[in-house]
């Protein structure tokens, strides 16, 4: 079982994480979010609580990678070998993102950077990740 539960730093960790792996080509589909866009208001306002949710399952998943893969970055002898490795990382995060119910790569690319700008949204995207999932329909 997954534990649910996260704190701030880790969610900071895993935000940086995923940028220090992420591409130029995730960088651009984020640049192009359909349904989340920053006001410099409060992002988390236009953010649906089950976009929030889809989110939170998806981010989960790409910080179990992240974590996978920042012990084997580390211990990789050479940098050869860390960039092959990030490289596998991002493509298991897409892939992750693509596989999680109710959300895209451009979704979770855009409410990821969103979050960066936003404590508030940060704080609705905690709350999700410490309540328990809710039972499947």
């Amino acid at each position: 079982m997954i534990d649910r539960y996260i704190s701030a730093a880790s969610l900071t960790a895993a935000v940086l994480g995923l940028i220090f792996l992420s591409n130029p080509a995730l960088a651009q589909q984020a640049a192009q979010p359909a349904q989340v866009q920053p006001n410099g208001n409060g992002v988390a306002a236009a953010i649906s609580n089950e976009k929030i949710e889809a989110f939170t399952v998806a981010h989960l998943q790409v910080d179990k990678i992240r974590q996978e893969y920042a012990t084997k970055i580390e211990a990789a002898a050479d940098e050869t070998a860390k960039q092959e490795l990030r490289s596998e990382a991002r493509k298991q995060m897409i892939q992750a993102v693509q596989t999680s119910p109710n959300i895209s790569v451009d979704e979770y690319n855009a409410i990821l950077a969103a979050a960066q700008k936003d404590p508030v949204l940060v704080k609705k995207v905690q709350e999700k990740l410490q309540k328990p999932a809710p039972a499947q329909q």
